[in-house]
């Protein structure tokens, strides 16, 4: 049960650390820049599922290393958690960029609507929308244009993975 709940714990607070990155990266243009944010954000693509997966690796140790100290099962569900959440982040990330209809579980895809609106203080989620509602930077938007929807049927697995 306890590693149950740890892997639920760190699906929470990875997606809340996902949010605040993203933001800082908006709003400390010294951020954005050392994290190739802005070259991001003016080509509008994603780098591939396996490049963001490397990306998004970066925030485990400070997620998973303070609960191994805490307890054991604890670590191993926080890493465990950690690891889903990141691989579903880079999946989501590339999905909002190369096929957004596919986004089931969203309202709206944020990250999509993040770039496709210029929303750049607003929308901050990939995975999850929760924290935008949370911040008051949930933005809704028409989203779903003619040409969107008229695009050739493609897999939930077409798309760019590295």
């Amino acid at each position: 049960m306890q590693i149950l709940l740890s892997v639920l714990l760190a699906f929470l607070v990875c997606s809340f650390l996902e949010y605040w990155i993203h933001r800082l990266m908006h709003h400390w243009s010294w951020f954005g820049r050392i994290t190739k944010h802005q070259k991001h954000h003016s080509h509008n693509t994603g780098a591939g599922v396996f490049v963001e997966l490397g990306n998004y690796c970066a925030i485990v140790p400070f997620v998973t290393i303070p609960a191994f100290l805490v307890a054991p099962a604890m670590g191993i569900g926080v890493l465990v958690g950690s690891l889903l959440y990141v691989a579903f982040a880079a999946y989501a990330h590339q999905l909002q960029h190369d096929n957004p209809t596919k986004c089931f579980w969203l309202k709206m895809p944020l990250h999509y609507v993040h770039h496709g609106q210029n929303q750049w203080h607003y929308n901050y989620g990939l995975v999850i929308d929760w924290w935008d509602y949370v911040f008051g930077t949930y933005k809704p938007a028409d989203w779903l244009t003619p040409e969107l929807s008229n695009q050739p049927h493609r897999h939930y697995w077409q798309l760019k993975w590295r």
